[in-house]
């Protein structure tokens, strides 16, 4: 089994859903091989990880998205309207990832 750690420190395991939790501060991921990278076999780790970045990718663009309603509300007009270009601009990059995903999947059959 693959193990990271979320921004949080916390270890995910990969090969399941799963949910993890954010705070304000992000701090990174760490990336620690458990073995099943050995002998060039990164196959389902690779899936795994691809797909726990996309989640996680999709999970910040809504906290984005709620960040620019927000300030929408607080009258900051143009700070919201940027928010919410680079909410786009993070939406596009998330389906290039979902697309990497799927062919990365259909290729490994």
């Amino acid at each position: 089994m693959h193990l990271i750690k979320d921004e949080n420190g916390n270890p995910v395991q990969h090969g399941h859903e799963h949910e993890h939790s954010h705070s304000t501060e992000c701090q990174g991921h760490s990336h620690e091989h458990c073995g099943s990278c050995q002998d060039g076999n990164c196959q389902n780790e690779t899936v795994a990880l691809l797909t726990y970045m996309l989640q996680h990718n999709e999970h910040h663009a809504q906290e984005l998205d709620q960040m620019a309603e927000n300030l929408e509300k607080l009258g900051l007009s143009a700070s919201a309207k940027t928010i919410r270009e680079a909410v786009s601009d993070f939406q596009k990059g998330n389906m290039r990832l979902g697309l990497a995903l799927t062919l990365v999947k259909e290729e490994l059959k």
